[in-house]
């Protein structure tokens, strides 16, 4: 893996976001503050442009039936820190209702796919109020995604990705070093710095209650393991152990990568 110039990167993502914004004459940002170091990076990274084109950035922490209060108290100190507007709300009540409407045996299950289908339930309710505040406030929603996570279809559909990503293409380990830079070299507000500093010591999850962190689910010790796994199958498929979980999850996430996937013109008017 190629060594960032952390600075340059930083520069880069906030140039292109005033741009986007002053382009499209867009008046507010909206995220999601799960207490992850997505989000965080994310917020981080945006708040100085922010502030600068005196646009809003709206910060909400959605916590569902499932979120640790660790996890919550990350999400609060990073909205507090860096959002012109944070609000912390519950929707496990609407929550519960969603789950009474979909098709669900009684008793409901604790297999992993049952967990799934839950934890996606909450991704995508969760998009619903972050795109509804981006409405009401002439602005996009924020995503939060690295390039990690895509490779391995760790998001849900039409859940949590928003409609900018500063990130999707950094690796994972990279996030974690372009916030560490954050740290050292350019935020001077104590606060800040604390609420950067607790996400990147934190445990990574999902924060769907599906398994106990990302890793769990990955089948990885380190996110540097993930990573350096991903760049060798990427750059020479053959020489890699196919039956390996992270590569699996990768193959089998192929049609998140493509999707929606549309049939061309070309195949629907063909008469051979």
């Amino acid at each position: 893996m190629e060594q960032l110039n952390y600075k340059q990167v930083a520069e880069n993502i906030r140039k292109e976001l005033s741009t986007y914004i002053q382009r499209y004459g867009l008046k507010s940002l909206v995220i999601g503050e799960s207490g992850g170091i997505d989000s965080a990076i994310c917020t981080a990274l945006a708040a100085p442009v922010c502030r600068q084109l005196g646009v809003a950035l709206i910060g909400r922490s959605i916590t569902i039936e499932t979120n640790k209060q660790e996890e919550i108290d990350r999400g609060a100190a990073i909205g507090e820190a860096f959002c012109t507007d944070f609000k912390a709300i519950d929707l496990t009540e609407q929550y519960f209702a969603v789950r009474a409407a979909c098709e669900y045996e009684q008793p409901i299950g604790t297999d992993l796919t049952t967990k799934l289908r839950m934890g996606n339930i909450k991704a995508r309710m969760r998009m619903v109020h972050l795109y509804d505040l981006a409405q009401k406030h002439g602005g996009m929603v924020l995503s939060t995604d690295n390039y990690t996570e895509f490779l391995l279809g760790f998001w849900t559909l039409h859940g949590d990705v928003g409609d900018y990503g500063m990130i999707q293409t950094l690796w994972k380990t990279e996030v974690y070093g372009l916030s560490q830079y954050l740290v050292d070299g350019e935020l001077t507000n104590p606060r800040e710095k604390a609420a950067l500093h607790s996400c990147i010591d934190a445990v990574p999850t999902d924060g769907l209650g599906i398994t106990n962190s990302d890793l769990d689910q990955l089948g990885a010790a380190t996110y540097a393991e993930v990573d350096q796994l991903l760049i060798a199958y990427l750059a020479n498929p053959n020489q890699v152990d196919k039956s390996n979980p992270v590569i699996q999850r990768h193959i089998r996430s192929a049609y998140k990568r493509s999707n929606p996937l549309n049939l061309g013109r070309d195949v629907l008017v063909n008469t051979h």
